[in-house]
């Protein structure tokens, strides 16, 4: 799709008109559709999934031990890594990795799937059977922020279009009155680190597709509600007239950027009457408060965050993105490690269990995923007291679980080494994840571009395959 614009008047609709590819056209028809004029088109695929919730886990979860038991490490732990593996290996951060260290979690099978899973995460294991775990994910980033921005935009460079902007712009939102992509963020009490804000823009797309953060207490988002003393027919004539002042604008200059104030404005306007009402939880049951620990204070952020992303997908909002930080453990790894689990375990399962109760989630898609996971040495760069231990960045193979939204259930896919250090067993790139998403949806990930600069963009780069053995 072409970002160069004649100096006319430029609508919307006008913009997709004129898109070169499928999926301009596509959001054009639709609006047509809601205008009476024209049945919108399919997707490219028949789509298995409406909607994603992309579980964010910022700083790289140890698969070691969350979700890939090596009982082989127990024996030789404290012992040098196997030269063979290491190939005098040093760590990306700087520290030298020395030792294996064992984990000393236990796991334990689960469901009649059988998957194992950590003692740390009790309330996702018992939705084992609802699971497909990816013990085989890997990618070439061994630093925090090009290793997030491949995972979300098919690139380690800044300025490109997240996961969630690429389905905004190809398929749209089914939601009238709030954005078609949304994001609710939390942390463990060290707030949020690495790629921020650059994980949910929309990069060298127009703003209009890039995620809105929604807070989960207090104004939903900032600013939105109308200022006292100012009533709704006042607000929508001053939003007339802004509009047109703009429309004035767009014809002089052609920018196509104005063209998503003005839809800006307009969504904004909806969502005061939306978003209060989303955030209102007084009809939910006090199981289903249970469920995702809001009357807890160790679960509320997270799982408030959880029960926001269904009742999200609910309304229609195509692409919901939660961001829990950090899991960055370089050291104090058993007691933070297992502070993370407490805070979000309990929130991730009760979302699996109450999509599940209200028919959503075959037809939504979750994703739990960090950046990349762990070492299986222990690192000693911020010393080595005992009891204090962590790992280093790991991208050659780390662990995600995905459900509903045609995924295969109860399932383990891909292998790693007796020292989850390498993959052995049908490995699965950051790209080939991205494709299978974008597959779920309808989408072939080849076909979803947009022009900028000269050349053809798409979110899988120009790598990436559909992952059809993890389809249902």
């Amino acid at each position: 799709m072409s970002t160069s614009f004649p100096s006319h008047g430029f609508s919307r609709r006008d913009f997709l008109a004129r898109s070169a590819h499928g999926f301009g056209a596509m959001a054009l028809w639709d609006l047509l559709a809601r205008d009476g004029h024209a049945e919108a088109p399919l997707p490219h695929l028949a789509p298995r999934a409406k909607n994603v919730i992309f579980i964010f886990m910022m700083g790289g979860p140890s698969h070691l031990d969350l979700f890939d038991p090596k009982p082989k490490m127990a024996a030789m732990h404290g012992q040098p890594m196997p030269a063979s593996l290491m190939q005098a290996k040093k760590s990306a951060t700087g520290g030298v990795l020395e030792t294996v260290m064992a984990s000393p979690r236990k796991f334990q099978r689960h469901g009649q799937s059988g998957i194992e899973f950590s003692e740390l995460l009790p309330h996702t294991a018992a939705m084992a059977d609802e699971i497909c775990l990816i013990r085989s994910m890997h990618g070439e980033q061994a630093n925090h922020d090009p290793a997030q921005l491949l995972l979300h935009c098919g690139t380690p460079l800044f300025g490109n279009p997240s996961m969630g902007s690429w389905v905004n712009y190809g398929l749209g939102s089914a939601c009238q009155n709030l954005p078609g992509y949304m994001v609710l963020i939390s942390d463990d009490g060290h707030g949020l680190e690495g790629a921020g804000a650059s994980l949910w823009g929309s990069g060298f797309m127009p703003s209009t597709y890039r995620g809105v953060s929604f807070r989960n207490s207090g104004d939903p988002i900032l600013h939105l509600n109308r200022p006292p003393g100012i009533s709704a027919a006042t607000q929508r004539a001053r939003l007339d007239v802004l509009r047109d002042l703009n429309q004035m604008h767009q014809q002089s200059t052609g920018d196509a950027e104005i063209a998503s104030r003005i839809a800006s404005y307009e969504m904004a306007f909806r969502m005061q009457t939306a978003a209060p009402e989303l955030l209102d939880f007084g009809g939910e049951s006090a199981a289903t408060r249970e469920m995702y620990g809001l009357d807890a204070e160790k679960t509320r952020a997270f799982g408030t965050n959880c029960l926001l992303a269904r009742r999200m997908v609910e309304r229609g909002v195509r692409f919901v993105h939660l961001v829990h930080s950090t899991w960055d453990h370089h050291s104090d790894l058993n007691r933070r490690l297992a502070n993370n689990c407490a805070m979000t375990d309990l929130g991730a399962a009760g979302l699996l269990k109450d999509l599940k109760q209200r028919g959503l989630l075959d037809d939504t898609l979750v994703v739990w995923a960090g950046e990349f996971g762990r070492t299986p040495m222990g690192e000693v760069r911020r010393g080595s007291t005992a009891g204090k231990e962590g790992r280093d960045h790991h991208p050659n193979a780390f662990s995600i679980w995905m459900a509903g939204g045609g995924v295969k259930r109860g399932h383990v896919h891909g292998a790693t080494d007796d020292f989850g250090y390498n993959i052995v067993e049908n490995p699965v790139h950051v790209h080939d994840l991205q494709a299978t998403i974008l597959h779920l949806l309808g989408i072939n990930h080849e076909q979803l571009t947009y022009r900028h600069a000269g050349r053809d963009y798409r979110l899988t780069d120009v790598e990436g395959k559909v992952v059809t053995d993890i389809l249902a």
